[in-house]
């Protein structure tokens, strides 16, 4: 039998990015309504009224009359000189009890691109909030001017016309490869015959405005086709930048093995940038299966990534900072684009709705047999990864600058030593699963813990279906259940008589956490792509000193001092961190400072920050998880 949660069982240990605590004795916060602007600006999260935040996790206090409190916060929410619009329904509010006392739950969901900002008051550029671990934060005027300009559906970022920019701003070796690339694939089509305007027309390349009289280059037209220096003219976009960089030298020293960028050497446009980056992504040395001329007979990889490469593309806010940049590590791929998303998370991993900023720019990439307007782009990359077992793509959103940054692991999801070990476990009954319920148990196993939503990046199934998949795994007593509703996760069962997993890492002889034996060190000779049973899984033990004198030294000035500035200590950290990824406990040992302290005072801030990268950043509290310095940053 399941035991029944307690609400803190429920709910985080501390507030988040996407959890908020307001004890509201004295009645509704003023500072609810900053943290609802936040929430629906960003990825949307849950205020709890009658909580209050301490050191050791969230305290209930109650709420004296919940009933009246419930009606004051929906007469504010739609009075529209206090907050510019109401996002939530009844369903979204909902009372609680916990030891007596009455808590208010409001789910905030994230707004969409039509209803942003959502802001307080009524002046926007007052009072237009995001949220990020460190709390709410005013948006400043560019960021809400983003916001408005996405809102504008009837006029796509990419369709305004140029002025002073003409046909001679334009690549004509571009145009007319692009014209034999659109020829080979639909011989027939159309527009074909027209001339270069009138393709650059139907294709949204060049424009007339109705209302103004208006005519000439659109900003597709110049992205997709034109000369690096008109595009990056300060009448255009100053701060266009297209960027591939291969990183697959075993030698530190070394930044990138290959580099394609604005170099002076080729015409920097969308279209050329596209072309050259998919040869690159053709010849890839994780994907055994070459292109071939024919799309028909390309594997279902090849066809994911240059789908994330075009949505990269098209999706980009164009005016944004830090352009396009494709990483290709030796474990995963990266793309990043400048923008935020225009749909949740939820829908976008849902698929069937499509939203684009450069409505042009797709249509000329689906003239070339990418670029898919359905709105199953990321759907089908998911399934393409699913069907290779490997760890599930990541989507995330960063602000300050805004970016989009969509992750491509290569690294397996079905370990076969854990495989075995789980065989050995559960004998024929594992054998018998099917390989939606094996790979549910392997990640439990993996990460310490499964959920509904982790499952949710992972298969390609609607949340009922995986929601039937862990109770089947239940009723089979291969997997435990914990918490409820949002917090709800599963362990895997302990059979009793069967020997710990992994227990081979308790050997003498083994030191899983030396940084010279870490498969994803710089000093490691493992070949990538990297599959997770090459993952030693083992709580971070003590470092072996005697290989690491140089970790030792570079730790000293912290280590021998026990009140150190918190600049001096995230400086020693990003240090430790420069060459090799290192645990939480390997770090703690190292400054001498206890691990959950550090975890909270500098580890997850700078992971925050964009300046740790974490080795398993979708699963934070992953037993195996180790940090790196992120790539640029300097101790």
């Amino acid at each position: 039998m399941t035991q029944q949660p307690s609400l803190l069982e429920v709910l985080a240990r501390h507030e988040g990015v996407d959890t908020e605590y307001k004890s509201a004795r004295g009645g509704l916060p003023k500072d609810l309504w900053e943290t609802y602007s936040a929430f629906a600006n960003t990825t949307g999260g849950t205020l709890y009224l009658g909580v209050k935040e301490t050191d050791d996790g969230p305290v209930t206090s109650g709420i004296s009359d919940i009933d009246k409190l419930r009606r004051e916060f929906w007469t504010t929410l739609n009075n529209r000189q206090k907050v510019s619009v109401n996002i939530l329904q009844e369903r979204h509010v909902s009372i609680e009890s916990f030891q007596g006392n009455d808590i208010l739950v409001i789910e905030v969901p994230r707004a969409s691109h039509s209803e942003r900002p959502v802001y307080i008051g009524v002046d926007p550029f007052k009072g237009t909030y995001r949220r990020n671990h460190e709390g709410d934060f005013r948006c400043n005027e560019a960021e809400v001017q983003r916001m408005f300009a996405d809102r504008l559906e009837q006029e796509p970022a990419d369709g305004r016309i140029l002025e002073l920019f003409g046909l001679e701003d334009l690549d004509s070796t571009s145009l007319k490869q692009f014209r034999n690339r659109m020829a080979s694939r639909i011989p027939d089509h159309p527009w074909l015959s027209e001339d270069d305007r009138g393709l650059l027309t139907k294709l949204g390349g060049w424009r007339k405005d109705r209302q103004t009289g208006q005519a000439g280059l659109t900003l597709a037209g110049l992205l997709m086709f034109g000369k690096t220096e008109a595009i990056q003219d300060h009448a255009a976009l100053p701060g266009f930048h297209l960027d591939y960089r291969e990183r697959l030298a075993d030698d530190a020293a070394t930044r990138w093995s290959d580099r394609i960028t604005i170099d002076g050497t080729w015409e920097a446009n969308l279209f050329q940038f596209y072309q050259r980056v998919s040869q690159k992504l053709t010849n890839d040395p994780a994907l055994k299966i070459p292109f071939q001329p024919d799309r028909k007979s390309q594997t279902d990889a090849h066809e994911a990534l240059k789908e994330a490469l075009v949505n990269a593309l098209i999706h980009a806010d164009h005016y944004g900072q830090g352009g396009i940049v494709i990483d290709r590590f030796k474990d995963r791929f990266e793309f990043s684009n400048p923008g935020t998303l225009l749909l949740s998370l939820e829908q976008l991993m849902a698929g069937g709705v499509s939203e684009c900023r450069n409505k042009s720019l797709q249509k000329m990439f689906q003239l070339l047999g990418v670029g898919d307007k359905a709105g199953s782009g990321l759907d089908k990359i998911r399934s393409s990864w699913h069907a290779h077992l490997w760890q599930p793509p990541s989507l995330r959103e960063r602000f300050r600058p805004d970016r989009v940054i969509l992750l491509l692991p290569l690294i397996s999801v079905m370990a076969e030593n854990v495989m075995a070990e789980l065989s050995a476990r559960f004998g024929l009954a594992f054998q018998e699963l099917s390989k939606n319920e094996a790979q549910a148990l392997v990640t439990a196993e993996v990460e310490g813990q499964v959920t509904n939503q982790r499952l949710q990046e992972m298969l390609t199934l609607h949340r009922v279906d995986i929601t039937q998949v862990l109770r089947g795994l239940v009723e089979k007593e291969m997997l435990v259940p914990h918490g409820a509703r949002r917090g709800a996760y599963y362990t895997v069962a302990d059979t009793g008589g069967s020997e710990p997993l992994h227990s081979d890492m308790n050997s003498p002889h083994s030191n899983p956490t030396s940084s010279h034996s870490d498969p994803f060190s710089l000093h490691s000779d493992a070949n990538f792509p990297q599959s997770a049973n090459s993952i030693k899984k083992t709580e971070a033990g003590p470092l072996d000193t005697d290989t690491d004198e140089a970790l030792l030294a570079i730790a000293k000035p912290v280590r021998d001092n026990k009140r150190t500035a918190p600049e001096t200590m995230r400086a020693i950290l990003l240090k430790l961190c420069q060459q090799q990824f290192l645990s939480r406990a390997e770090l703690a040992e190292l400054v001498d400072r206890n691990p959950d302290g550090l975890r909270d005072r500098y580890l997850t801030p700078l992971v925050k920050e964009g300046k740790l990268q974490p080795l398993y950043p979708d699963t934070p509290n992953h037993r195996l998880q180790r940090y790196r310095t992120a790539e640029g940053v300097s101790e």
